[in-house]
């Protein structure tokens, strides 16, 4: 049986919502694309900026900008 891989932008998005888990402060737009690019190499720039770009619009419900660039779980929010 063969293995079905998840595409690219939820394998980013996997990787942006582990990042968030441990950096309850929160991460910045470039530290964030960053991270992504180190962790894997292979995945385009652009596909990274278009899925941290898209963040808030996609994860209202997880995700927020507590100032302008910067990226929070909701949960931490105080």
């Amino acid at each position: 049986m063969k293995k079905i891989e998840k595409p690219i932008t939820h394998q980013i998005y996997d990787i942006i919502f582990s990042l968030l888990e441990k950096t309850p402060k929160g991460i910045s737009w470039t530290v964030l694309a960053s991270k992504i690019k180190e962790m894997e190499p292979n995945f385009h720039p652009k596909t990274i900026n278009g899925c941290i770009w898209k963040l808030i619009e996609k994860y209202p419900d997880k995700v927020y900008k507590p100032e302008k660039g910067i990226f929070r779980l909701l949960k931490y929010k105080k």
